[in-house]
């Protein structure tokens, strides 16, 4: 019987063919199913050929419905609602649903009794189990768990930066504002939608967004409730996003030592979670990165002799796949599969 974690992608779209690209040749993993709305030839198309990333680098084929990536073979079936999934034909340890979409309670119950354990990318929290943040309570997860949030790759940003700052230098008030590289239900041209800034053309415009993140982190952190606001901006580029953080503090540090303790964290406990740089990136300098933000000690300063500010740079699908992805193999270790 093969040790393997058997994996199931409910969308693949471009955090699902991130997870492939990551996990295909992983030991440990086995991608066995693949609902998706797309055509097959197309899905087999797009993750050997990504506009950001480059070329898969392999060979892949359609034969059968199943995609065929080196020693992984997946059943292709067509997308649409978890309840319509035929479970009673697939065998999957772990479903990831990457589509975004936010399901109604009915369809979270198809999860619930149908999959051993969901991993679900939508923020929206209503009917998960537990958010986990790899590097903040990664240690959380439990059996019990069927339903996990990864919560979003902003919200890892803010999460994991609220806990140095806090742990180091008690935060009383944090303001923070993404710049975000646009996403894919954003028009090219100007569209007609129900929001109206966002029915403007992503690629000519920097488009003020909301963001949920500080709702999300407010959960993992009950003591900071009323105390973390935020806002977005989606702004021409495919890939390579910041978050620009303000805090305010019990006793103000200066910038360098922000930037010592930074380095410390990135050295030593959130090692592959965090980066520091002294480097002059800029967003492009960080796709492909797996850590789930690199730290730029060149942008620490103190504002007005009363807040901190400070910009953290990230991939917002790479990194945000791999954490994905690691707690897969977390729930693995606690026995989570047959």
């Amino acid at each position: 019987m093969s040790n393997k974690i058997k994996i199931g992608l409910m969308g693949f779209g471009r955090v699902g063919r991130n997870l492939f690209r990551l996990g295909y040749n992983n030991p440990n993993l086995e991608f066995v199913v693949i609902s998706d709305l797309g055509r097959a030839e197309t899905l087999r198309y797009l993750l050997v050929r990504d506009s950001v990333h480059g070329p898969l680098g392999v060979e892949a084929d359609i034969q059968n419905n199943y995609l065929n990536v080196e020693n992984q073979s997946v059943r292709l079936l067509p997308g649409g609602k978890p309840s319509e999934i035929p479970w009673d034909l697939i065998d999957v340890d772990v479903m990831i649903d990457t589509t975004g979409v936010s399901w109604p309670e009915e369809e979270f119950e198809a999860y619930r009794k149908f999959s051993k354990q969901t991993i679900i990318t939508n923020p929206d929290i209503s009917f998960v189990d537990r958010i986990i943040v790899p590097g903040v309570n990664g240690s959380d997860i439990s059996l019990d768990d069927k339903i996990i949030s990864p919560s979003s790759s902003t919200t890892q940003v803010l999460a994991l930066m609220l806990k140095i700052l806090d742990s180091e230098f008690s935060v009383k008030n944090a303001m923070m504002a993404t710049v975000h590289a646009y996403t894919s239900d954003q028009p090219l041209a100007d569209n007609t939608q129900a929001n109206r800034r966002r029915s403007r053309s992503a690629v000519e415009n920097i488009i003020p967004n909301e963001t949920p993140s500080t709702r999300l982190v407010e959960a993992l952190y009950p003591h900071l409730k009323g105390k973390v606001s935020g806002t977005a901006f989606n702004v021409p580029v495919a890939d390579g996003s910041c978050v620009d953080l303000t805090t305010e503090h019990e006793s103000l540090p200066s910038a360098e030592e922000v930037n010592e303790v930074m380095k410390t964290w990135a050295e030593g406990s959130l090692s592959g979670i965090v980066a520091y740089t002294e480097d002059p990136i800029v967003s492009r300098d960080v796709i492909g990165r797996g850590e789930s933000l690199v730290f730029d000690a060149k942008a620490t300063m103190i504002a007005a002799d009363h807040f901190l500010k400070t910009i953290c740079w990230y991939d917002n699908g790479w990194g945000y796949s791999k954490r994905i992805l690691e707690i897969v193999e977390s729930y693995s270790e606690l026995g989570g599969k047959n």
